[in-house]
């Protein structure tokens, strides 16, 4: 009998966890998508509070030096019937109850630990560590064993992840009838037992035929569930989100899948006002089902296209104006300037663009903003306009995820990496125009978020140009290089403003330093600033109180980087001073025939194609000219009394 008890005790012993919190799956490579990665947690009673708890994620690799790089507060969770949290991104499938960002959990060899910890105890960077340490796992997918973070976790086995495109597996613990644990690899069961035991759940899916409707249409939302309900099930939804609420739809959100079937659907009927409101976004939820049934999928959205959009009074770069939109400089902003060459004509406008006194800088989550307002597409308020692709884009198309198909991001004239640009924590966050920074000219940390060169780009193009320098990218095939003046005074803006920076003949290779400068010279000359540069340069100095000069004033190229080297700078040199600020070129676009009113004598005309080469020249033009080529964007540059001015045209 005496024996009999040991053993019961003994056996007893062994179903005990030593824990109250485990990691029970974890899947850190899903090698189709990256987007169904998550990690499961497993508490030995349902229900039970995760508060006080941490996750913490640790970076195996050489770089990340075996420390922390994400940490997710659990306060305010619970497990469900089963015992079981999941962490993860929307991919994942049934819907995690810990929703995080997409494609976030590294693949290895790295680690995660549960800790009983603050997450202010983990900042980025920490190395890894026991103290307060629940329960951890050292992974890896395929990787060698990180010795060192395997001691730092005090464990000593890696585990590996060998899924792929076709078998997705996770890392899955299992507990044997004896209570022996052990860890296999096995085909992903976020929210689910791995080894099938537990309460059924009954995953419930939302879908939609589309994924963005115009105001005025009609769409049906289908609700099915994984099998069929054995009672009634009644549920409500919600669609709500930011700006899109009860005005902007009719439709009931009230639904029932009944005994014995699986499905549902209800109609929505979007509202068409008369309101601009911008392109909204609805976003379809759950708000009240109970386990066992769970949502399969959730917060699905849907585009609501607005056809109330604005057009502004000036063209895009494809179909430029000039002279509608007006400079916004302070009276006497460059007046400084005058009689100034060389090194004295720079200083002086780095102390105008620089100035510590009045420049603000912004944080480059604040940049966003910026685009959304400075690159708005002139012919549709709800885009912005692609500095390469010449193309307008939803604003609501933001990359947001490791995805860049379709989507627009922040593209850096001046790379970060030729720049030696860099930021902070405090750069991602978005504190608005009235929060900044002071900032100087060896503020280098600021050409990280200065807007003057920073422009909305396809994300695809964006990775394409890389840190490419101007001269070995010049833009996408079959594109007009509609952007090629603007990218140029952006460049050489940085120059000015920034010490330690310098734009450069040929393609350098030390930090600080861009190239071609001969190229961008003459993408300034044959792309002259338009009213969309102009508005743009008047939106960046609201937030940042500098003007990029070389819009204003363009001609001040050619006194620092061109061929007015050591001329001393007259201000009543600029265009907007001289007599061509009431030159009329018109119509434009144009079917051939370009009539040109306002100069004082009979000028000279030359017609370039938009890569520079000289097509036509006339000389003492009268009031017209027939220019006779093929539909497509021109340069026509006029010259009259040692001067010269340069328009784009358009031949339809």
């Amino acid at each position: 009998m005496k024996c009999v008890l040991i053993l019961f005790v003994l056996f007893s012993c062994t179903l005990v966890w030593p824990q109250d919190l485990i990691i029970n799956e974890l899947d850190p490579d899903s090698p189709s998508t990256d987007t169904a990665e998550f990690i499961e947690l497993k508490s030995q009673t349902p229900n039970f509070s995760t508060d006080g708890y941490i996750l913490v994620f640790f970076n195996g690799s050489s770089s990340g030096a075996d420390s922390s790089y994400m940490v997710i507060d659990l306060n305010g969770y619970t497990t469900d019937n089963n015992g079981l949290l999941v962490i993860g991104g929307e991919g994942v499938s049934p819907f995690p109850q810990v929703l995080t960002s997409e494609s976030v959990i590294q693949n290895g060899a790295d680690a995660v630990g549960i800790y009983q910890a603050s997450v202010n105890d983990f900042p980025q960077g920490t190395l890894a560590t026991q103290n307060n340490l629940v329960d951890a796992m050292v992974y890896g997918t395929n990787d060698p064993d990180d010795t060192v973070l395997l001691g730092l976790m005090g464990e000593t086995t890696q585990y590996n992840d060998d899924g792929t495109n076709a078998n997705p597996r996770s890392i899955q613990r299992f507990v044997d009838g004896m209570g022996v644990e052990s860890f296999s690899t096995a085909t992903p069961t976020p929210r689910r037992e791995n080894d099938g035991s537990g309460i059924a759940i009954n995953p419930v899916e939302i879908s939609v035929m589309e994924t963005q409707y115009d105001e005025g249409a009609s769409f049906d939302i289908t609700f099915t569930s994984e099998t069929n309900v054995t009672s009634d099930l009644n549920f409500t939804i919600g669609l709500n989100n930011f700006g899109f609420d009860a005005s902007d739809f009719t439709g009931n959100l009230s639904l029932t899948i009944l005994n014995g079937q699986n499905s549902t659907s209800t109609t929505i009927n979007l509202v068409d006002d008369n309101l601009d409101e911008g392109d909204e976004v609805l976003q379809i939820r759950f708000v009240d089902l109970e386990e066992p049934v769970v949502p399969s999928n959730n917060l699905v959205e849907v585009r609501v296209v607005d056809n109330d959009f604005t057009m502004a009074a000036w063209g895009t770069p494809l179909n430029p104006t000039t002279g509608i939109v007006q400079s916004t400089q302070p009276v006497g902003y460059y007046d400084s300037l005058d009689g100034l060459a060389d090194t004295a004509l720079r200083q002086a406008l780095q102390d105008i663009i620089a100035d510590p006194t009045v420049v603000r800088a912004q944080t480059y989550a604040d940049v966003i903003d910026i685009l959304l307002e400075a690159d708005q597409n002139p012919e549709n308020s709800n885009q912005v306009w692609l500095l390469y692709t010449e193309q307008g884009r939803a604003k609501l198309d933001l990359q947001t995820g490791s995805s860049n198909a379709g989507k627009w991001n922040r593209e850096h004239t001046y790379p970060r990496s030729r720049g030696g640009f860099f930021d902070i924590e405090e750069d991602e966050v978005a504190d608005g125009i009235d929060v900044f920074w002071t900032t100087k000219a060896d503020s280098l940390r600021h050409g990280n978020s200065d807007a003057h060169a920073l422009r909305a780009a396809d994300a695809s193009e964006n990775s394409s140009r890389g840190n490419q320098h101007y001269g070995e990218y010049v833009g996408p095939n079959g594109t007009l290089g509609s952007f090629r003046g603007d990218v140029a005074r952006s460049v050489l803006y940085m120059e000015i403003r920034y010490n330690d920076l310098e734009v450069v003949n040929g393609f350098p290779t030390n930090v600080g330093q861009l190239g071609d400068l001969a190229t961008l010279l003459d993408w300034h000359r044959n792309d002259p600033p338009d009213d969309f540069e102009m508005n743009r340069n008047n939106i960046v100095y609201e937030w940042q109180k500098n003007r990029n000069p070389f819009i204003d004033q363009p001609l001040l190229v050619e006194y620092i980087w061109g061929t007015n080297i050591g001329d001393a700078w007259d201000q009543s040199l600029s265009v907007d001073g001289n007599e061509f600020s009431e030159v009329l070129v018109y119509p434009n676009p144009t079917k051939g025939r370009l009539y040109v009113y306002g100069f004082n004598n009979k000028p000279n005309a030359e017609v370039f194609s938009i890569d520079g080469k000289l097509l036509k020249h006339f000389k003492s033009m009268d009031n017209y000219i027939d220019l006779n080529l093929p539909p497509g964007l021109y340069l026509v540059k006029f010259s009259s009394n040692n001067r010269s001015m340069i328009k784009k045209v358009i031949i339809k």
